[in-house]
């Protein structure tokens, strides 16, 4: 069995998975806009082009979203994703670019449990958990 987080966003999915990818080193496998649905079931004509699913493979792990449809977009809360690396560097660096343009709720520190951990929500609203699970 595999459990995924399933993210959704309020029109930037693209733009943000673009990002995840970059910024995680991951490799986008699908991305399907609402266009390609054989009915369009209902979606405005402004949000054909976003995107209906999003598949991003980091590591062996995959992190899947879409873009919500008026009115179903919900800001995320009572979650965060929680994202390990093994390197200080590599902790440091992924929490600097998540939080350009985000909000810092716990600035990047050594802590009793890791050498590094933070937390932020990103410029996209997805709150995140940076924990180094390596040595300083």
């Amino acid at each position: 069995m595999d459990a995924s987080t399933y993210l959704n966003f309020n029109g930037q999915c693209e733009e943000a998975f673009t990002f995840y990818a970059k910024c995680f080193g991951g490799k986008i496998e699908a991305m399907m806009s609402f266009e390609g649905m054989p009915d369009g079931s209902g979606i405005p004509a402004e949000w054909k082009k976003k995107i209906m699913h999003a598949h991003l493979n980091v590591g062996s792990t995959a992190i899947l979203g879409s873009d919500a449809p008026p009115p179903h977009y919900n800001k995320p809360q009572g979650y965060s994703v929680a994202l390990n690396t093994d390197t200080v560097e590599n902790a440091e660096r992924i929490f600097k670019e998540l939080s350009q343009g985000g909000t810092v709720t716990m600035a990047m520190s050594e802590t009793f449990f890791a050498p590094r951990f933070g937390q932020v929500t990103d410029r996209f609203g997805i709150p995140w958990m940076v924990l180094c699970n390596g040595s300083a």
